[in-house]
């Protein structure tokens, strides 16, 4: 038995078949295009009902929603292979931590960048909306930059979920010269997940060489 995963290319997705490739899982891939808009569909709504990616379909038939919840699932089933640090420990509350920062004052921010439009009222200005939440991510994503402990990675104890979260996050909303000018943390974080010889193809089909 295997999971599925539904997404698309470019998008949380990566974080999710990185988690399940270091825990050597088997999965089959369901491509949900947000260019043809298909997760607007009432058949990816009866997997998801916010109609947004990623899902995941356990082995067992249960759908998991939300890219921190899905990481820490697979986490949590396939605890030998160490995705977290030792429960009850530091390392892994720093690890709860930042997925959690990540999933609630990075993420909903990411949603109005890309569709400032649904965050605007009749007499507003959607570029202004979508400037004011870049600036946010940007300030969210300063505050992580200063929070990195470890080298490369956001724990001095090493690799954890939290570190393929952080650097699927930075491929968007930010800005590359931005990004590139700002956190040198975050950048050398996000190379090292990229290099990572079990997970490069997976960054390469999402991300290419960004």
């Amino acid at each position: 038995m295997s999971y599925t995963v539904y997404g698309t290319k470019g998008s949380s997705n990566f974080a999710i078949e990185a988690a399940l490739t270091i825990a050597g899982a088997h999965y089959d891939f369901v491509d949900v295009s947000l260019d043809a808009n298909a997760q607007r569909e009432e058949a990816f709504a009866q997997i998801n009902p916010t109609r947004k990616i990623p899902a995941m379909r356990l082995p067992t038939g249960e759908i998991v929603t939300e890219s921190s919840a899905i990481l820490m699932t697979i986490a949590d089933r396939h605890p030998q292979k160490k995705l977290l640090p030792p429960a009850g420990s530091a390392e892994r509350a720093i690890a709860f931590r930042w997925v959690a920062f990540f999933a609630a004052e990075v993420y909903p921010m990411v949603e109005i960048v890309d569709y400032p439009d649904r965050f605007t009222g009749r007499s507003g200005n959607p570029e202004e909306t979508r400037d004011l939440a870049r600036e946010r991510v940007r300030d969210r994503f300063a505050i992580f930059e200063r929070g990195i402990a470890g080298d490369p990675w956001i724990s001095s104890q090493g690799f954890s979920l939290a570190d393929l979260y952080a650097a699927n996050l930075t491929r968007w909303s930010v800005g590359k010269e931005w990004r590139e000018a700002n956190c040198p943390k975050i950048q050398k974080l996000a190379k090292a997940v990229a290099a990572r010889p079990d997970i490069a193809p997976i960054w390469k089909k999402h991300f290419g060489d960004r």
